[in-house]
């Protein structure tokens, strides 16, 4: 047996032996070379393609030398996950002539194929680096850097692999008659294993800089073309053979698994055996783990480039959460416009696509924290689909292209907002007590200026918000104010004050948030004139009212056009109905007491149309849907017949 196994290593050797020659032209005449190789049988690879090596090595035989697809690398992190490789790959025992333990061929098999991989990391360290490494120093036609980066750490793996992994299996199977085992060597030097991971994280940006140089020099594709060409080489190329240390790992595990399934039960190797298996396991999954870096990097970087490469925010800590189109809900314009949207997880980047996309395809119009970000849904009949999402930088009104996709992206939010919240120790439940609403509302007065407002939509209000006088388009022009969001005329909002979210720059601002922001009170502030009969706010949410929606007013009454209303009946004032120009609006411009009216429905043209009626006093409206127009009649008739309700929640028949 030690006679057999010094044929091996002589056997190794002598492919050694061919390497060198093959390194330089005038070593040898090539015709020589080969004929020694030829008559050493272990120079070819010494046995057919394992399981792993099949997908892609198996392909790579041929007339020509041919690269192998960056895909094989996603390809061989997918197997490692699942897990299912284990089940269906099997390692191929050695037949021998004489009866052996099934454990001992295992062992040999081992033996034999990291002898195998010895010479072909030689071949990759001795041949293919240093012939690079040598080339780049004599001519200077490409850096020694691009092939020190390109061959990664193999050399400090080949050193491990024959001086000391190799010399151990040797030894132990030398001696295995007098003791039987294996386990404690492979725990002794499976730690080093975790080596590869640096060599498995480099070898995507290997392949592109191998592939780059061969292009772009003809002395580095001359040396790798000599090489390539050899014997030794067996017609592969640099690529497929930088795969091995790649596939050696799960290499050892599929055989230490086959090792321990044929050890008899009482085994004095079984403990050992099966500590080495998983150490080996945890190596794979170290690897498999660099793996996900290098995608994760690479996607990254991918973005990053989209994005115009610019300085603050290319971050190699970021992590992309997810990215796509949606609509972004305009206060000014009815339509919604297209957006690009990347979440990373401590920022939302909004883009827009650029007209011209030379370099970079999408230009970043605005940079929101995740941190202290809130998302919510928004029940808007005109926008379905639409949630919103409040930053310290930024509030943005959103929509989606259908409710999964809208519910995909809330929770991306959330994800996003928990998992920082959770890294800074915060706690939401502190912000939440049993007043609900109340203490909602002192939480958004005590943030003002601090995170950027929901902008209320221009269409949704006739008046200012402050004054409630009317808009007009030349003498009365809408306004935001950047504090509170609300829609204000020019004198309502004649007044700078620092916002926080902004860098502290001096923003528009209406009279009541600049007296909130610093604290002063204007001497030419007039007080609050007296509130008249139709100076209530619309009560435009369902819990502050009975019935609210959009009603189309038909008429001379209402003028010839037939204009849509916001009609309510509010909780406060059961009795009465208001008729706002816009939900927001502060001031109604008809109030109908609805005590002893009569409701009926209309003419026979229209399913939708109802009437109230009273002395001579007609007003027809016109519901959106049948059903609608049905819940606005039955809550004009209890309000005709004096009911109102006995507690806040009771007869809730809104919209």
């Amino acid at each position: 047996m030690k006679e057999a196994s010094e044929e091996k290593l002589a056997s190794v050797s002598n492919l050694v032996t061919v390497f060198e020659n093959s390194r330089t032209p005038e070593a040898a005449p090539r015709g020589h070379r080969l004929e020694d190789a030829h008559h050493h049988p272990e120079c070819r690879p010494p046995r057919s393609p394992g399981p792993w090596e099949k997908l892609n090595v198996g392909e790579a035989m041929g007339s020509e030398p041919r690269t192998v697809s960056g895909r094989y690398l996603n390809s061989l992190k997918n197997k490692l996950s699942s897990g299912a490789w284990r089940k269906s790959c099997q390692p191929v025992t050695l037949s021998g002539s004489g009866m052996q333990e099934p454990e001992k061929k295992i062992v040999q098999e081992l033996l034999e194929t990291e002898q195998a991989y010895v010479a072909r990391l030689h071949l990759l360290d001795q041949v293919f680096f240093q012939e690079l490494l040598r080339a780049a120093r004599r001519s200077k036609a490409f850096p020694e850097d691009v092939v020190r980066v390109i061959f990664s750490n193999i050399s400090s793996i080949y050193q491990f692999h024959s001086q000391f992994f190799l010399p151990e299996l040797q030894r132990r199977l030398d001696d295995w008659t007098a003791n039987p085992r294996i386990g404690d060597v492979i725990q002794k030097l499976a730690p080093f294993l975790k080596m590869y991971s640096e060599y498995v994280k480099n070898f995507e940006r290997a392949a592109e800089l191998l592939a780059t140089w061969t292009e772009k020099s003809p002395l580095f594709q001359e040396v790798l073309t000599r090489i390539q060409s050899s014997e030794a080489s067996g017609s592969l190329t640099l690529q497929h053979h930088m795969l091995e240390p790649v596939q050696r790992i799960p290499r050892y595990e599929l055989l230490l698994k086959e090792y321990v399934q044929k050890l008899p039960a009482q085994a004095p190797d079984r403990a050992d055996a099966q500590k080495a298996l998983d150490m080996i396991f945890s190596a794979a999954q170290h690897s498999n783990a660099a793996i996900t870096e290098m995608e994760r990097l690479q996607d990254l970087w991918e973005v990053y480039q989209r994005l115009g490469l610019e300085d603050d925010i290319v971050d190699p800590s970021n992590t992309l959460l997810r990215e796509g189109p949606v609509f972004k809900i305009s206060f000014r314009r009815n339509d919604p416009m297209e957006r690009y949207l990347f979440l990373f997880n401590n920022m939302l980047l909004y883009c827009v696509p650029r007209v011209i996309q030379v370099g970079a395809q999408f230009q970043v119009r605005t940079r929101i924290d995740v941190a202290g970000m809130k998302v919510r849904e928004l029940m808007d009949a005109e926008f379905p689909h639409s949630f919103l999402v409040s930053g310290k930088q930024r509030t943005l009104e959103l929509q989606a292209r259908s409710q999964e996709e809208k519910i995909s992206w809330m929770q991306a939010f959330q994800a996003a907002v928990d998992q920082i919240e959770k890294r800074n120790e915060t706690f939401k439940a502190a912000a939440q007590g049993p007043e609900g609403d109340t203490q909602e509302q002192e939480l958004q007065s005590e943030e003002l200026g601090l995170r950027a407002p929901q902008w209320v939509r221009d269409k949704m209000v006739t008046m200012c918000m402050r004054c409630q006088e009317p808009f007009n388009a030349l003498t009365r022009r809408r306004h935001h104010c950047r504090a509170c969001g609300y829609v204000v005329c020019a004198r309502c909002s004649d007044y700078r004050a620092e916002l926080k979210y902004n860098d502290n720059r001096p923003n528009r601002v209406c009279l009541h948030c600049y007296t909130f922001l610093t604290g002063n009170v204007l001497p030419e502030a007039k007080e609050d004139k007296r509130r008249g009969i139709l100076e209530k706010g619309s009560s435009a949410t369902p819990d502050q009212s009975l019935m609210c929606s959009f009603l189309q007013l038909i008429g001379d009454k209402w003028g010839k056009s037939g204009p849509r209303g916001w009609c309510v009946i509010p909780r406060d004032d059961p009795l009465v109905l208001y008729v706002y120009a816009a939900p927001q609006d502060m001031r109604a411009h008809t109030s109908i007491p609805l005590l002893g009216y009569q409701v009926t429905v209309g003419p026979q043209g229209d399913p939708r149309v109802f009437q109230l009626q009273q002395s001579g006093q007609l007003y027809t409206f016109k519901a959106e849907t049948e059903e609608l127009k049905g819940r606005w009649m039955k809550a004009m008739e209890q309000a005709a017949s004096g009911w109102s309700p006995s507690w806040p929640n009771d007869g809730d028949l809104s919209d």
